[in-house]
């Protein structure tokens, strides 16, 4: 299985990169783990409306056709982390890949945001999106860890 996040906005500060590679190498080779970064729709005077289609355009030549759609959004549902482990579960028996979307700087197109299969949220904070990205990633981890009975989780 492969996990795919799709992040859009392409440049992030050294320590998000550094904290996002450090968390990718950790994953074993059955649960890949791979980050597509897409363009952030230039902001000059386009409405919100036609920014946020053209992103939603990028998010979906990102995603392979047959991969389940999980937004990451603020009115998602929460998951504590034994609840993100038995999602992460539920993915893998599935058998297919998986893409976890963050959105741009306006967020996801409602459209493509309410026909994603699920909805979750990392945080009731607002999270600046290289923060989310480092969050994501290291909470994948950590569920992976808590479903391989791995001592990385402690409750």
């Amino acid at each position: 299985m492969k996990l795919l996040i799709v992040a859009v906005g392409q440049r992030v500060p050294d320590w998000a990169q550094t904290a996002w590679d450090d968390y990718a190498k950790r994953f074993p080779p059955e649960l890949k783990i791979e980050l597509k970064a897409v363009k952030t729709e230039p902001r000059s005077s386009k409405t919100y409306e036609t920014l946020v289609a053209a992103e939603r355009q990028r998010i979906e030549a990102a995603i392979p056709r047959g991969t389940r759609i999980v937004v990451l959004d603020e009115r998602g549902t929460a998951l504590r982390t034994q609840g993100l482990a038995t999602r992460l579960k539920e993915w893998q028996l599935g058998g297919g890949d998986v893409a976890l979307v963050i959105g741009g700087p306006d967020g996801l197109e409602p459209a493509f945001r309410e026909a994603a299969h699920e909805r979750i949220r990392l945080s009731d904070l607002t999270l600046p999106h290289a923060m989310a990205r480092v969050l994501l990633i290291e909470q994948l981890y950590r569920a992976w860890s808590v479903n391989a009975n791995h001592p990385y989780h402690r409750e």
